[in-house]
């Protein structure tokens, strides 16, 4: 939904169709969590509006998209793709990047439900080959089609814009929303908030992450907590399935560390958080502003990690290449479907789903 400014421009009120059900509000698992929450209560002084607006620069995915896109089903749901990326330092590399810069190791769907009390999170896994579509490439030109193509190269190829048509292709959901989430800013925000705490159940050794952590309870800092949401090859199966299941464990015990901070008692704490938190995301052009960013944060803060629901979207190993994935088409319509109508997606959908079998080594 949008409201027009004395200036004229156009601007989110940072709702979707029906406005939030008074009471408890929820929030979304990922790492733009904290962003929102610090906003909400740090943006009133002017000097502070300030210092955060000059942090934001948004992606103009509308205009990118055009009109050729989904339909904006009106059912009070909202729906957002988070990215993580190492698109912005260079600094990123230091953590295991993969093959090739620029790319999204991180995407989740995050669906967030009528009322705003649930959430479901669905990650999708960056290896998966699909048909990507013909999109922009955010300079003028157009990235061709592709068969085949890893997930993460919509992003590669042709940035925000790309990434965003290819989940609304796949999913035939319309993004209400587009978050990035800087590796290296995700890094100091952790820092800032004072660390993660996990409990790993046996060792987690990966030289490519920097992680070495032996079985017990941790206080991650953002180094550490980088390096395990980027492990892969130590754990599990050493596939991209088995670094999914990590980064869910750890979103959810980031959520529980945001809330038990306690930021609005330190006002220097809450604009140091804030100021990092804009500073390490990249939001569309409709949540470029404090003042947006705000009324989207008011229907996003009072969620605990037992409010939300994560799963991977299904796959299997791809016959032809065991270093991939392809969808389970039918239980992977199943879970569209059920966000589509706004409804909770069926255990059914995930049944017998690739896992990379590292679920239980993080809590």
């Amino acid at each position: 939904m949008t409201e027009q400014n004395q200036s004229g421009r156009i601007r989110a009120t940072g709702r979707r169709r029906k406005p939030p059900a008074k009471g408890r509000r929820a929030a979304v698992a990922a790492a733009w969590a904290a962003a929102v929450l610090v906003l909400a209560g740090g943006s009133g002084l002017g000097y502070v509006y300030f210092k955060l607006n000059g942090n934001l620069e948004g992606v103009d995915i509308n205009g990118q998209l055009g009109k050729d896109r989904p339909e904006n089903v009106d059912n009070g749901s909202m729906d957002i793709l988070v990215l993580g990326s190492d698109s912005r330092s260079g600094a990123n590399g230091d953590y295991g990047r993969d093959e090739g810069g620029a790319r999204s190791d991180t995407a989740m769907v995050v669906h967030v439900y009528e009322g705003h009390k649930k959430a479901s999170v669905v990650s999708i896994p960056r290896d998966t080959l699909i048909d990507r579509p013909a999109c922009t490439d955010g300079k003028g030109g157009t990235a061709a089609a592709e068969h085949r193509a890893m997930f993460n190269t919509a992003y590669e190829v042709g940035g925000p814009a790309c990434a965003v048509k290819t989940v609304e292709a796949m999913s035939g959901i319309r993004m209400d929303h587009y978050i990035e989430v800087d590796f290296t800013g995700f890094k100091k925000l952790i820092d800032r908030l004072g660390g993660v705490e996990i409990t790993t159940t046996q060792a987690i050794r990966d030289s490519k992450s920097h992680l070495d952590l032996e079985p017990g309870t941790h206080t991650l800092d953002g180094e550490q907590s980088l390096g395990l949401v980027r492990t892969r090859k130590s754990v599990g199966d050493g596939s991209d399935l088995g670094r999914i299941q990590l980064q869910q464990a750890f979103m959810k015990a980031f959520i529980e560390q945001v809330k038990s901070v306690g930021v609005l008692s330190d006002p220097k704490k809450l604009l140091d958080l804030a100021d990092t938190a804009t500073k390490a995301i990249t939001p569309d052009s409709e949540l470029d502003s404090v003042t947006e960013l705000m009324g989207f944060a008011r229907g996003l803060a009072g969620l605990g990690a037992d409010d939300v629901h994560m799963v991977t979207m299904p796959v299997e190993y791809d016959p032809r290449d065991p270093n991939r994935v392809v969808p389970l088409e039918a239980q992977a319509a199943q879970v569209w479907a059920a966000l589509k109508a706004d409804r909770p997606i069926p255990a059914s959908a995930t049944r017998n789903a690739a896992t990379g079998q590292a679920q239980g080594l993080v809590k």
